[in-house]
């Protein structure tokens, strides 16, 4: 069978485009997962921003698809019913298959007949679209697909039960296949970058997260001779830096030292690498952690710091990860002791903060941003954002402080919910004035490390930073909310990924 497997071309806005541009690991470990035979295309759309339509066009025209399957978050849902109208109208017999953290958590959001999705793969993938492929091409039924939901002759959608999460120890899923992607222009700051994972799963409940609602709470892990083949791999297809895409690689830090001995033992240290972590785990263990990190390649760490205010931590429920431990005994919150250790071994601090909480007010925001600017080397600072089943929407709705359903806004720096004392607008104006300046004190940095493409791209990068301010900004005849103003109309267009062309306006 063809098959053509598409992500959205939906992006955070955290960087510019032309800065960052991360291929989607769950495509080619589909490809790679399904059986032989079948041809299969990976397309990230995320490379193709400006001309969406016209690449879905030629790619469906090119390979003549008997599936076509998205992969979808909630803020990319709107653009990814736009596509399946325009694959409907231009190939009617593809079977349309979605999957992702959005049709798994809200299947019925998938199966109004007007939309035409004929399967919604729910949780982990790669064994359920396989056995869909298996059951499409023999002839035999779907009902007993777990981790399927299907439409059946009279249109009607069924649930088939859950699968089980993969025990990834057991050897039972093969590499991604990279070959497979028919799009290229992947890149971390002009290197050409891919993305790995190690393990999958998480124990702890962070409100605000969709991997417990997605997977339960477990953690699984690959055994190393597979990551470190999955490693080579991603350097043969040019890799120059490699995003581990764990959900929580800290969780087991015996583990993760273990992993980056590996990757000296192995020579596979001259890649840069980018991880998320816990602050607890390298707060409390960064002594020996750290520098095996960085011998291994470590350059960017992503640290879940979430707030630095206990009552927004409670909110969260993101104050166990963040408590820092002596002895067996609690002593304190971990940030700091987190951040001194990876800057002591040179590598770099992407802080993850979420301000805008329930009971938030100008201070204890501004208190992040002052926490952010003196310590983060980037900052990643979002609003809480109400994504299906997770405890923290059910807690905002039920406070009523959910303002806006625009799921295409959901995509974490736009403010969809107002706090006890700010309105929505005003949180996000708060994080926006604040973090461009933040973004800009990287630029040095980044210029070192990658001087012909700072050089090349660094106007488009900072324009992209600083979008809606007009020289009148720069005299000081506008103010700080004139650019806002400017640069939400500017985000607003930035949306409409999907140029309509005139076969699918039909």
């Amino acid at each position: 069978m063809n098959v053509l497997l598409l992500s959205m071309p939906d992006s955070f806005e955290h960087m510019a485009p032309v800065a960052i541009r991360m291929p989607n690991g769950a495509l080619t470990s589909l490809a790679g997962n399904v059986d032989p035979h079948h041809r299969v295309a990976v397309a990230d759309l995320v490379l193709v921003q400006g001309r969406v339509a016209a690449t879905v066009e030629r790619l469906v025209q090119e390979r003549e698809p008997d599936v076509v399957g998205l992969s979808v978050m909630t803020f990319q849902r709107r653009t990814a019913f736009r596509l399946i109208g325009l694959v409907r109208a231009l190939r009617p017999a593809a079977r349309i298959v979605v999957g992702g953290y959005d049709p798994s958590l809200a299947p019925d959001a998938w199966a109004s007949p007007e939309l035409g999705v004929d399967f919604v793969v729910r949780g982990e993938g790669e064994t359920t679209f396989r056995d869909l492929l298996r059951a499409l091409e023999s002839g035999d039924g779907h009902a007993r697909i777990c981790g399927l939901s299907w439409r059946d002759a009279e249109g009607r959608f069924h649930h088939n039960p859950d699968r089980a999460v993969q025990r990834l120890a057991d050897g039972s899923l093969r590499l991604p296949r990279r070959d497979a992607r028919v799009l290229g222009g992947y890149t971390l700051l002009g290197r050409s970058v891919d993305v790995i994972e190690t393990s999958r799963g998480c124990t702890f409940d962070c409100s605000f997260c969709s991997i417990i609602e997605m997977r339960g709470r477990n953690f699984h892990a690959y055994d190393f001779a597979r990551v470190l083949d999955d490693i080579r791999d991603a350097r043969a297809h040019g890799a120059q830096c490699l995003f581990i895409v764990d959900d929580n690689v800290t969780l087991d830090v015996k583990r993760f030292e273990a992993l980056c001995a590996a990757i000296v033992e192995a020579g596979l240290n001259r890649i840069d690498y980018v991880v998320q972590a816990m602050t607890s785990a390298i707060a409390d263990h960064g002594e020996t952690l750290a520098p095996r990190m960085r011998e291994a390649g470590f350059r960017y760490v992503f640290l879940g710091i979430e707030n630095v205010l206990d009552e927004d931590l409670g909110f969260l429920k993101a104050a166990a990860k963040n408590i820092r431990h002596e002895g067996g005994r609690r002593v304190g919150n971990a940030t700091t002791a987190a951040i001194d250790h990876l800057h002591r071994h040179g590598m770099y601090v992407v802080g993850g903060l979420i301000v805008g909480n329930p009971s938030d007010t100008p201070e204890s925001i501004e208190a992040n941003l002052r926490f952010a600017r003196r310590y983060v080397d980037w900052p990643y600072i979002q609003h809480p954002t109400p994504y299906p089943r997770t405890p923290m929407t059910k807690d905002l709705d039920a406070r009523g402080l959910i303002t806006n359903d625009r799921l295409e806004e959901y995509d974490g720096t736009t403010a969809v919910v107002k706090s006890e004392h700010l309105g929505a607008e005003e949180i996000e104006f708060l994080r926006w004035k604040a973090e461009r300046w933040m973004k800009l004190r990287h630029f040095p940095v980044a210029l070192r490390h990658s001087p012909g493409f700072c050089l090349r791209h660094g106007p488009a990068m900072v324009a992209h930073t600083f979008r809606g301010a007009s020289w009148k900004y720069w005299v000081g005849m506008e103010s700080d909310r004139d650019v806002f103003r400017r640069y939400r109309q500017i985000r607003k267009a930035e949306r409409e990924y999907l140029e309509t062309p005139a076969r699918s306006a039909r």
